[in-house]
């Protein structure tokens, strides 16, 4: 069993690592209720952990071992073997703490890692179809979760929202983290899109220049992105109040697809983000008109 000083330094420990990483998740837990935060964040590390896991490792085979690590823990806790032990890393006990907390289903945690081994090759990614299946199960997965911890595991509505929102954000991610993407050598455009501009994988890598047809297959890129934010947004009246503030996140998307738009932008070198203040604007402004549908 774990002690409550324990419990604390790794809720404390998964705040500094979102903190870090993913200043959209992080700051939008500040206006979810306090007692709620600590636990969002845990699901967040637990996210950020997985998905750095390519650049903390030198080939595929050890991030692999990493990521069989997390079945079987996750495993170990289905069994009820795990509980919050004080050997395990800070932010296994955190979120091992949280899902037993909120009674969090573990399979979305299992498909979550699943879909994260793209991330370990440089394949391309095949399809729009597959893209859309790689966001819901990385990005949609974690608004669906945050949205149960908010609901206190009850069921808080908002499929949908969750699905389309978590593409969306997802997709404007990778648009956003496209020039660290290309360096090493992953291509996270899909195929059918790529294509339909006269671009393959070799194409998008030798590129020296931000051609015409790489813009446009971009720009395809951010209509998807697009389309399914619209549609999250569409669907929020179905998510029980009290759990509306797992989407916010989704409050900064419209600003860093209108920043890619701009004529200035350069795909492969723009480092795409708002400022602190405009950020904690726009999440105030949502989570207050979400208040009040």
């Amino acid at each position: 069993m774990m002690h409550d000083a324990s419990l604390a330094d790794a809720l404390s420990h998964c705040d500094q690592l979102v903190r870090a990483g993913d200043p959209d998740r992080y700051w939008a837990t500040y206006f979810a209720p306090a007692d709620k935060r600590p636990y969002l964040l845990a699901l967040y590390a637990f996210n950020q952990e997985i998905a750095r896991v390519r650049d903390n490792v030198s080939a595929p085979l050890p991030g692999e071992i990493r990521f069989q690590w997390w079945r079987d823990w996750l495993d170990a806790h289905a069994a009820d073997n795990l509980a919050t032990d004080e050997s395990h890393p800070p932010v296994a006990q955190a979120l091992a703490e949280t899902i037993t907390r909120f009674r969090l289903p573990l399979q979305p945690f299992h498909d979550l890692i699943d879909a994260r081994v793209f991330d370990l090759y440089d394949d391309m990614m095949p399809s729009v179809a597959d893209l859309e299946g790689y966001c819901g199960e990385t990005s949609s997965t974690l608004f669906r979760l945050a949205s149960l911890i908010l609901a206190d595991g009850r069921d808080p509505g908002g499929a949908d929202a969750a699905g389309h929102g978590g593409v969306a954000f997802a997709v404007t991610g990778l648009l956003r983290a496209l020039p660290w993407q290309l360096r090493r050598g992953q291509v996270f455009i899909p195929s059918d899109i790529a294509s339909r501009h006269g671009l393959d994988r070799d194409a998008i890598l030798a590129s020296k220049t931000d051609d015409t047809a790489f813009r446009l297959a971009l720009a395809d890129m951010r209509m998807l992105a697009a389309e399914h934010l619209s549609r999250a947004l569409a669907s929020i009246n179905d998510i029980m109040p009290e759990a509306r503030a797992a989407m916010l996140p989704l409050a900064t998307v419209p600003f860093y697809l209108k920043k890619m738009s701009a004529g200035d932008y350069t795909p492969r070198t723009s480092i795409i983000d708002i400022p602190q203040w405009r950020r904690l604007w726009v999440l105030w402004r949502t989570s207050v008109r979400w208040r009040n549908l």
